[in-house]
């Protein structure tokens, strides 16, 4: 370690650095596990946040990642010291994964705050890791740097390549439709998942390890290198060697997470085709490290931004695909005329300078600027009557004959009322009524479960109808598709508009002109809201309790209100 690298007291010097009873007792317990007495010299001692559970698929593989990671730590003159937070396991934690991202969140903050931790590497993985990881960290602004887990390996069923996700909502309607048997569908189940990793389609997941490489706080390349392809690990290594260098830099996650920084993961995610998810969490992001970012931010930067990735599900591709043509490191390259390029990364340089060297080896997944896969790739801001403060709808997943669209509403009022009704034969719906889910959002679920991508009904699949218009205050998987509006807000169980939607209504939905219209009077609306009364919470006390009394609307990103800001790294008071 040179002499100029030694100059600067670390924080974890307030533990370890003294004479006195409480550093003994840090230390001496610390040796218990074989550390040596110049582990605590202080050198750069780096926490390494692990969200590994085997109830969380896609970061299984975590503990092989962390080992790397120290690695990488040791090699530079760190000392890495590895901490378990809650793992958020999108395809088996209920009601839904997003009800927890900010509990985690809080435990990340905590955890981070109160330990001798100097800088942080934080293995982010399955979707609401990623940004609660990264929200809790931001709230306490030490140097930080996030490591992907990586999708997994291409699916393939039959000789044909399948997306995770993407083809789940596919298979399940072929099957109500009579098009697939239920054998072949859960034979498919082991042909989905192949390896360890996360979904392989531009789903939430994908999404956010693009949004963390767009917002700089990862080293380039990030994104896509498989789970599995040994890339990864070299990743992983190099992220260990990076964060002793941060530490000694000072290089905090406030001087990368920056207005610009989330301008360019905004552009970036229209390039994609990203997840909407990605709206929710870098609002929540933004909030925590004190950026004033604003849903509007999504139309203004994302409307005239087209896709460039053809990736399920709004394109043919898959993330494998995706890394070989060379990454995300191209799309950043060719957007770089209307990105922030002297944005600051956690490399130390500028994201112009990161991606200067990037190729693209196969321009069928990645098209030109010039040609793009699709014209529209942004985020949608919707206004109007039935969302006066916004919703979302991602152009380039849905059909462009109802991008433009009236009909009448066919109203579901919780998801147990939908499963009910929407096989019934004598359910009276067309292909060119609205499907309308209430009481789905933060407060009504809670959590604003994945369930805005509602199935059609039987009898109008059978009829060969593959897509129709749905309105919901919950959201949908990254990986779905289809015209759907979600994240309406405010929420039915706040008393927002939505709540007051009934059957027969009309609506319009102009997504060109942003607009989403419920076509009825203030008379009206105003006699129905004196009616309205909200729903029982599913549960009183506890965690969920507390969640449905503090969260924010999805217009703010859905945090806890009291979790709002940076509380800092300033070390707390000592505990002997």
């Amino acid at each position: 370690m040179s002499e100029q690298k030694n100059k600067r007291v670390l924080r974890s010097q307030s533990w370890f650095g003294g004479d006195d009873k409480d550093s003994f007792i840090h230390r001496s317990w610390m040796k218990n596990q074989g550390f040596p007495s110049d582990a605590f010299d202080g050198r750069p001692v780096i926490g390494i946040c692990n969200t590994w559970s085997e109830l969380t698929p896609c970061n299984a593989h975590f503990r092989d990642l962390a080992e790397m990671v120290k690695r990488g730590v040791l090699e530079a003159g760190g000392f890495p010291v590895e901490f378990p937070v809650m793992s958020l396991g999108e395809t088996n934690l209920r009601p839904t994964a997003m009800l927890f991202r900010n509990l985690a969140s809080m435990d990340v903050e905590e955890s981070i705050r109160a330990n001798p931790i100097d800088g942080v590497v934080l293995l982010t993985g399955c979707d609401k890791t990623t940004p609660a990881l990264l929200m809790g960290a931001a709230s306490v602004d030490l140097p930080t740097i996030v490591l992907s887990g990586g999708p997994m390996l291409n699916g393939n069923y039959r000789g044909k390549p399948i997306g995770s996700g993407t083809d789940v909502w596919k298979f399940s309607e072929d099957v109500r439709a009579g098009r697939m048997t239920s054998a072949e569908f859960k034979q498919a189940e082991s042909c989905m998942s192949r390896s360890a990793g996360h979904c392989m389609t531009m789903g939430t997941a994908s999404t956010m390890a693009s949004m963390v490489e767009a917002l700089g706080v990862t080293l380039p390349g990030n994104a896509a290198i498989p789970a599995v392809d040994s890339r990864r690990k070299l990743q992983a290594q190099l992220t260990g060697r990076r964060i002793v260098d941060m530490v000694h830099e000072d290089l905090k996650l406030s001087k990368v997470l920056t207005r610009d920084a989330f301008e360019n993961a905004i552009m970036v995610n229209g390039a994609i085709g990203g997840s909407t998810n990605a709206v929710i969490h870098l609002l929540a992001i933004a909030g925590r490290i004190g950026v004033d970012m604003r849903l509007a931010d999504w139309d203004r930067l994302g409307r005239d931004i087209p896709c460039l990735l053809n990736l399920m599900p709004s394109g043919q591709y898959l993330m494998e695909d995706f890394y070989y043509a060379g990454g995300l490191p191209v799309i950043i390259r060719d957007l770089l005329g209307k990105l922030h390029g002297e944005a600051l990364t956690v490399t130390g340089a500028t994201m112009a300078i990161n991606v200067a060297e990037a190729e693209n080896f196969n321009p069928e997944v990645i098209t030109p600027l010039e040609q793009p896969f699709k014209d529209e790739g942004g985020i949608a801001v919707l206004h109007g009557n039935l969302s006066p403060r916004g919703a979302v709808i991602k152009p380039s997943a849905a059909s462009p004959e109802l991008m433009q669209h009236r009909g009448r509403a066919v109203v579901f009022n919780s998801i147990e009322h939908y499963k009910e009704r929407v096989d019934d034969p004598e359910l009276d719906i067309d292909a060119s009524c609205i499907m309308v889910l209430q009481n789905c959002g933060p407060q009504g679920y809670p959590g604003m479960a994945e369930v805005g991508n509602m199935g059609l009904p039987k009898k109008l699949l059978e009829l060969g109808v593959r897509d129709m218009v749905r309105i919901s205050d919950a959201r949908m998987s990254g990986t779905a598709y289809g015209t759907v509006v979600l994240h309406v807000a405010p929420e039915a169980a706040a008393g927002g508009p939505l709540a007051l939607v009934r059957d027969g209504d009309m609506i319009e939905l102009d997504v060109h002109g942003r607009r989403l219209h419920l076509e009825v009077s203030d008379e009206e609306l105003a006699r129905r809201r004196a009616e309205w009364k909200p729903i029982a919470p599913t549960m009183r006390g506890g965690y969920q309790s507390m969640y449905i009394k503090h969260v924010m609307q999805a217009d703010e990103g859905a945090d806890l209100d009291f979790l709002v800001g940076c509380r800092g790294s300033a070390v707390p008071r000592e505990s002997h």
